[in-house]
């Protein structure tokens, strides 16, 4: 397999890397950069621009619930067209990159070893798809390079936490100890600028004290993958206000149109924001079963709402 190598400043989706204080003098990588993208979601000014990427990692001995949360950030932020990126280690950093690439997206490795050594051995299968993907993993480890002591080893991960937090516009701690090692990307993150996400958890488990902790010190809490797009795709936040705002105008324009007293405003708004059933919109605006049997029935002659039977309801229109 072809090993690439490029200088940080070279590319679109590296050059994020000069805001370090110790920037690589050259990556070398399997696969392909993420590219700017033409979908307006992706760019961090208009149309065209670096495509927005989230980091998501935690512990290498996860839970069961540290998985699952990893899992469908990742999917959803995947699916959403953002680049997912961890560090291909045990536990939440593999399950963040399944994630990705079951969702059809692309994600990307970053390596504490030399780029010819794949650490863990047991995720060279999972390398060679995130490769085949669309992905990349990246080291800024030349091939041969080899550490020569465990102290200098060790450092080499802690360095490549760094250059993972750079990489991203969101850092997703899902799940983390108090003494955990991914507890440095969160600090690279800060250093960075980077906006930094965690995990809320049980108080009883040393799984979620890291978490915990980093929410007590000002981490924005991850309570799903809403909160994650928004931050990602601030213009998302701003489309959904906007399809809030034109369906409140749509239904005032139905209220206005078919309701003539207050009984049939009250009646058809219900049914024009989703609630079907019958019995509860009478429980909820307290009105008789006769009133609202009169009501939905000249809702129904001017063509405002039809029956679906069993006492369900919708719109008309």
């Amino acid at each position: 397999m072809k090993i690439n190598k490029i200088r940080p400043l070279e590319h679109i989706f590296t050059k994020r890397l000069k805001t370090l204080a110790l920037i690589p003098k050259m990556l070398y990588f399997y696969g392909k950069l993420p590219e700017i993208s033409n979908d307006s979601l992706f760019g961090e000014t208009g149309n065209r621009g670096r495509p927005r990427s989230v980091a998501i990692v935690g512990s290498r001995k996860n839970t069961v619930y540290g998985k699952e949360v990893a899992y469908k950030a990742a999917y959803e932020a995947a699916k959403a067209g953002a680049v997912v990126i961890s560090g291909l280690a045990y536990g939440i950093d593999s399950v963040a990159h399944r994630g990705a690439l079951d969702a059809g997206g692309v994600t990307v490795a970053v390596l504490g070893t030399p780029i010819d050594q794949i650490y863990p051995r047991e995720h060279s299968g999972l390398a060679k798809e995130i490769i085949e993907k669309g992905g990349a993993v990246i080291s800024e480890y030349g091939p041969g390079s080899s550490a020569d002591s465990g102290t200098e080893i060790k450092t080499r991960f802690l360095a490549r936490n760094r250059l993972i937090a750079a990489l991203s516009d969101v850092v997703l701690i899902t799940e983390a100890a108090a003494r955990s090692g991914t507890l440095n990307t969160a600090m690279h993150a800060l250093d960075n600028g980077v906006d930094l996400m965690a995990t809320p958890g049980d108080i009883t488990k040393l799984s979620s004290e890291g978490c915990n902790r980093l929410i007590s010190q000002g981490a924005i809490p991850y309570l799903g993958p809403d909160g994650l797009l928004d931050l990602l795709f601030p213009g998302r936040l701003t489309k959904k206000r906007s399809r809030k705002k034109d369906l409140e105008l749509e239904i005032e324009q139905q209220l206005a149109h078919f309701a003539e007293t207050e009984v049939e405003r009250k009646v058809l708004k219900q049914i024009l924001t989703g609630v079907r059933d019958g019995d509860e919109i009478i429980e909820e605006l307290g009105i008789s079963a006769a009133e609202f049997g009169q009501t939905v029935t000249i809702l129904e002659i001017k063509g405002a709402i039809k029956p679906l039977g069993m006492n369900q309801w919708v719109s008309g229109k």
